[in-house]
């Protein structure tokens, strides 16, 4: 069974930097499709922040690029976030998400490529930034 644990959020002041993690487990293809990361602010709607498309291009929201760099470790099958320079408005529970549309022990399948569209999501870490 397929799982995706975030960790790595808390309370910053503006300014400072986070690096959020999350660690997946149940198939090694977790992370050969679409994956990234979401973040939905208090009253607001989910939002797509930064994705990794299955041929290894970032993709990033406005409001993030140059603040936040997606990355992956491959051999420990861990997909991060690092935010710097966090505003206020970065405020927001952050989701990592990712695309498997079939997996077996030896292949797999994605969705649509070049957009995220989850199959997993994970339960969500907390990002506060104060001014």
């Amino acid at each position: 069974q397929v799982q995706l644990v975030e960790s790595g959020g808390g309370s910053v002041q503006a300014g400072g930097s986070l690096k959020l993690s999350c660690a997946a487990s149940g198939s090694r293809y977790i992370f050969k499709c679409e994956r990234g990361w979401y973040r939905q602010a208090p009253g607001k709607e989910r939002e797509l922040v930064s994705f990794i498309s299955s041929d290894g291009t970032t993709n990033y929201v406005d409001s993030v690029k140059g603040r936040f760099t997606i990355s992956q470790d491959n051999a420990k099958n861990i997909l991060y976030l690092q935010m710097n320079s966090l505003k206020t408005e970065d405020t927001a529970v952050y989701y990592c998400a990712a695309d498997l549309a079939w997996y077996s022990n030896t292949d797999y399948g994605c969705g649509p490529r070049g957009q995220l569209r989850p199959t997993y999501w994970g339960q969500g870490t907390q990002v506060t930034v104060s001014s």
